[in-house]
C-alpha cells in the first residue's frame, strides 16, 4: 500500500489514494499504521476517494480504527494532496464527507498548496444534533457533572460532537485525566471531542483538545471551529478569532450573513512510502 504522511498543525494522518489503492478493512489498517512505536505513527488514516456528488470523497478513521464524520485539519491536507499530486488544477473544491459536502478554497504558492480555507458549514447547536442526552434545546453554559466534578460546558456539532470547557489555563490542565472522562461520559451517546479553552482577548483563544478515538492531538480543525462558536455564544469573543493550538494557529470566522464557520490554516506533506498490507 502506497501512502503519504501529512499534517495540519501537527495533527497528522496517513493518506491513501483510493483512486489507485483498495483497502478491505481500513479500520484495521488505521490501527496498524497509527501506532507510534510499531507503525508509521499518526492520529489516523484518511482515504481519498472518487465521489458521485463532489470532486472528491474523504473517509477518515481514528487511531483506534473507528470512522469519524470529519476532520478539519485532515481535509486541508487532502486538498493539498490532490492539487500537488496533479489530481486537480482547481483552486475551489467540493469534498464529500460523512458530515456533508464541504467547499474548500486553495491558495497555491510556487505551484504547491500552503494554505486552505474550508467552509465548515453551519454549527449544529440543538442537543439532539450534538448528540447529547437531556431535555431539548441548546447546551450553553450548562453544568455537567463529570466523576463528581462540575464543569460548565457548551456543546457544538461541526458534523461531529464537541464539548467546549473554559478553564483557567489549558497548558496546566490535566487533559490526559479529564479527556477520557468526557469522551465516554454517558451524556454523549456517540462519545465526544473535548476542548479545554482559555480566552486571551476578544479576538484570540488558546486550547488543547482530546479527540475521541485518538486521545490528545496537537490540533483539531472541527474542534477549533466549535470553540470559535462557543466563545461567541458565551459572549467571550467576536465572530472572527485566532485560535492557538499546540501545533500552531488557525484563523476562524463564524460568518453572520450565512451562519457558516470558515477555517483557514496550513497543510504540510511529510513523506511518502509503502506499507505491507
Amino acid at each position: 500500500m502506497k501512502f503519504t504522511k501529512m499534517h495540519g498543525l501537527g495533527n497528522d494522518y496517513i493518506y491513501v489514494n483510493g483512486f489507485e489503492e483498495h483497502l478491505d478493512d481500513p479500520g484495521a489498517v488505521a490501527r496498524a499504521v497509527s501506532d507510534r512505536h510499531f507503525g508509521i505513527g499518526s492520529d489516523g488514516l484518511i482515504l481519498i476517494l472518487p465521489s458521485t456528488q463532489a470532486d472528491f470523497r474523504m473517509r477518515m478513521f481514528n487511531a483506534d480504527g473507528s470512522e469519524a464524520q470529519m476532520c478539519g485539519n485532515g481535509i486541508r491536507c487532502l486538498a493539498k494532496y490532490v492539487y500537488d499530486h496533479g489530481m486537480t488544477q482547481q483552486t475551489t473544491l467540493q469534498v464529500e464527507t460523512l458530515a456533508g459536502t464541504l467547499t474548500l478554497q486553495l491558495f497555491p504558492k510556487a505551484g504547491v498548496i500552503e494554505q486552505v480555507r474550508v467552509n465548515m458549514g453551519e454549527p449544529r447547536l440543538e442537543r439532539t444534533q450534538i448528540p447529547m442526552r437531556g431535555a431539548a434545546g441548546r447546551v450553553i453554559r450548562e453544568p455537567l457533572l463529570v466523576d463528581g466534578t462540575a464543569f460548565d460546558i457548551t456543546a457544538v456539532s461541526m458534523g461531529n460532537p464537541h464539548c467546549v470547557v473554559f478553564v483557567d489555563d489549558p497548558q496546566t490542565f490535566d487533559v490526559a485525566l479529564w479527556g477520557p472522562r468526557f469522551e465516554h461520559h454517558p451524556a454523549f451517546p456517540e462519545g465526544v471531542n473535548t476542548e479545554f479553552v482559555r480566552v486571551l482577548d476578544p479576538h484570540t483563544f488558546s486550547m488543547r483538545v482530546w479527540e475521541r478515538g485518538s486521545g490528545e492531538t496537537l490540533a483539531c480543525g472541527t474542534g477549533a471551529s466549535a470553540v470559535a462558536v462557543a466563545c461567541h455564544l458565551t459572549d467571550r469573543t467576536a465572530r472572527r478569532v485566532t485560535g492557538h493550538l499546540l501545533g500552531g494557529s488557525l484563523e476562524l470566522e463564524w460568518n453572520e450573513t450565512d451562519n457558516h464557520v470558515y477555517m483557514t490554516g496550513p497543510a504540510t506533506e511529510v513523506f511518502h512510502g509503502e506499507w505491507p498490507c
